[in-house]
């Protein structure tokens, strides 16, 4: 059955983000084992078509049922008590989700944000960002089409020009992508866009690396990690790149519409969110600006990243070892 068995979305989003997903599991029922024989379909954890054989997450991955059994409860506890939620239990469940997410991701939660997605992460920093016509922003040829639009679109707005490193596929070693990406830095290269793992070509860069590399050379990294969480390690602290940006509905099978930012601290106070509301002349004082504007950029249905939690948890549960 699903894992939220019979608790309300009142109590089991309360209680299950203050301890680790991973070891929450261990409390709470846990779903079928899916066998390593075989793709994970089965159809008591997955609404999947049980005529497809569906591996695409990495484009549009399905949610399990629990995770949207999850979400659905906490859509009727907004629609219920609509101001409660919003005005008095919102921030505090937010602030839950982001916890545990930072967990996993190896972050302080005070530097992690929601977005709805890696595109839209992308599109904050590089709309956020002042450049100059002297500046360079540099990216590979293997970037995701809609990232790549929006540098070329904050170039234009600012009369920067683009300088796009060449990366040979399909590669013989790995030292041919930081040889391509480090040659085509110049003294004026202000920021560099670069995917994690790779949409068209499914290259996992090395990302630690590259932002290492990139950072001894003054140039601040603005890492494209779609498609990274729940497919590669990570720990954000110790990669330490300026800007990170991914989905959690990809790999994580969360609801669509949860992605995260990850934004450094000393990077933190240029980073305004796209929609500017009422956080940008908030006189509070008990929390950073970055989370008082990206945590409320006017009314929508937040449950996408509210479940971050539970997906994690569920996701977890379906092997041995979990993540």
């Amino acid at each position: 059955r699903p894992a939220s068995g019979h608790q309300s979305a009142d109590s089991s989003l309360t209680s299950q983000t203050r301890r680790n997903p991973m070891t929450a599991r261990s409390t709470r029922p846990s779903l079928p084992r899916v066998s390593l024989g075989r793709p994970a379909t089965d159809p008591r954890v997955w609404p999947l078509d049980p005529k497809i054989t569906f591996l695409n997450h990495g484009s549009f991955g399905s949610c399990p049922r629990a995770v949207l059994k999850f979400q659905r409860q906490l859509q009727d506890r907004l629609e219920r008590q609509p101001i409660q939620f919003f005005v008095r239990e919102f921030e505090r469940l937010l602030d839950e989700a982001r916890g545990v997410l930072a967990r996993f991701l190896g972050a302080y939660a005070n530097d992690l944000v929601f977005v709805s997605n890696a595109t839209s992460g992308v599109n904050a920093v590089l709309r956020s960002l002042r450049f100059r016509p002297s500046d360079e922003l540099l990216v590979t040829d293997h970037e995701y089409n809609a990232c790549r639009n929006a540098l070329d679109f904050a170039a234009e707005q600012s009369r920067t020009r683009v300088v796009v490193a060449k990366v040979p596929f399909p590669l013989r070693r790995a030292e041919q992508i930081t040889d391509a990406v480090l040659d085509a830095v110049t003294g004026r290269t202000r920021l560099a866009l670069l995917d994690h793992v790779t949409s068209q070509t499914g290259l996992v860069l090395p990302i630690a690396r590259l932002v290492r590399e990139l950072d001894a050379r003054g140039v601040d990294t603005l890492v494209d990690g779609a498609h990274a969480p729940g497919m590669v390690p990570l720990n954000l602290n110790r990669l330490g790149a300026a800007y990170y940006t991914g989905n959690c509905h990809k790999w994580l099978c969360a609801p669509k519409g949860a992605g995260f930012l990850h934004v450094r601290r000393d990077r933190q106070k240029f980073i305004r969110p796209l929609v500017i509301s009422h956080g940008a002349n908030s006189p509070r004082t008990d929390r950073s600006r970055l989370l008082i504007e990206f945590g409320w950029m006017g009314t929508g249905d937040p449950t996408a990243c509210l479940s971050v939690p539970e997906a994690l948890r569920v996701v977890g549960s379906l092997l041995p070892g979990g993540w």
